[in-house]
């Protein structure tokens, strides 16, 4: 099959055949129909994360048609259209038995643990437990998504952090993480202040619900802050990373109003990976600090219940759909300054 390979860290991938994907017995082999084009995948392809061998196959954000099936998967067949979460679960450790199987101690993702969706075939594992089916009517351009940008983001305010209707959002960092955020922060009716360098990215914010955009261009984190404070009249009472970045994350916890709550979102990894916080702020303000991790396959339900009442719009949220050959530059444009906004999509 026809894959993006990842050859050396930070070299533009290239598009060349591979050997088809095996299939375990609890999982499944996909049909990739579509894959978004993600900042984890930038990060993967830069050598930011640990484990990734190479050559590697990048893509985690995936929808498709299955093709083969595991002998031990019970509940799932040839030519079922689905989705997964980029965090797949092993069912049994201890993090499963709780329900949290986003953090589960022997997951897999694909596209960082194994090849992944940049791809015309991708596997996956324990399909039982990590499936979606793609309800009728979503496209899998629009379900791509879902696996990792719009769920994390949907869970992250949601979850951790519960605004209430008229409650003020800050949400640093308006790409697809971000946008996200916004929409589904302003669906709950809460009040929200969208913060971006990019003039695109904060006209996109607006129009998908938030009250105001903020320049964070050339600002130091407690600028930033400060700007918070004034548009939100003391502070948001959530303020969600988004980029991950030691900047956008002060600034997201500085932005707080007293017991407010921040949620880290964007990964923090590379230089940024372990970055300074205002920790005698959480204290003194008694602040609450959440990372968020994607969203378990269990928990969709009522996510799709709002995209299929038409609440919630992840189709808003795509940007350029380009083919497997223009992948590799859609990745490396992540390099510099954004050229679009939405997500970039790739249909194999």
């Amino acid at each position: 099959m026809r894959a993006v390979v990842v050859e050396e860290f930070g070299r533009v991938p290239v598009v060349r055949e591979v050997p088809e994907p095996v299939c375990v017995p609890h999982g499944v082999v996909l049909r990739v129909e579509a894959t978004g084009v993600c900042r984890s995948d930038w990060h993967g392809w830069q050598g930011h994360d640990d484990g990734i061998t190479l050559p590697h196959v990048p893509g985690h954000e995936l929808a498709g048609t299955i093709v083969e099936v595991g002998a031990d998967v019970r509940h799932w067949s040839v030519g079922d259209r689905v989705t997964v979460p980029f965090v797949c679960a092993c069912g049994d450790c201890p993090a499963c038995a709780a329900g949290e199987h986003q953090v589960c101690e022997r997951q897999t993702q694909p596209g960082f643990t194994h090849d992944g969706s940049f791809a015309e075939r991708v596997a996956l594992d324990h399909a039982d437990v990590n499936l979606v089916a793609l309800p009728p009517g979503l496209s899998a351009v629009t379900a791509a998504g879902l696996g990792c940008r719009f769920a994390t983001a949907y869970r992250a305010v949601t979850v951790h952090g519960r605004p209430g209707a008229g409650e003020w959002v800050a949400v640093h960092g308006c790409g697809g993480v971000g946008l996200s955020a916004v929409m589904v922060a302003a669906s709950l009716g809460a009040r929200v202040v969208a913060v971006d360098v990019s003039p695109a990215a904060r006209a996109a914010a607006l129009d998908l619900g938030a009250e105001h955009a903020l320049d964070a261009s050339a600002l130091a984190p407690a600028d930033v802050a400060a700007a918070v404070h004034e548009t939100t009249g003391g502070g948001a009472h959530v303020s969600l990373d988004a980029l991950g970045s030691a900047a956008t994350a002060a600034a997201s916890v500085l932005g707080l109003r007293r017991r407010g709550r921040h949620v880290q979102v964007g990964l923090l990894l590379g230089a940024d990976a372990d970055p300074a916080l205002p920790m005698g702020r959480v204290v003194a303000w008694e602040l609450e600090v959440y990372g968020s991790h994607g969203m378990a396959a269990h928990e969709y339900p009522a996510m799709l219940a709002r995209i299929a009442d038409g609440t919630l719009r992840p189709d808003r949220l795509v940007g350029p759909v380009v083919t497997l050959d223009d992948a590799p530059a859609a990745l490396a444009a992540m390099s510099g300054p954004a050229t679009s906004v939405g997500m970039t999509v790739v249909v194999p």
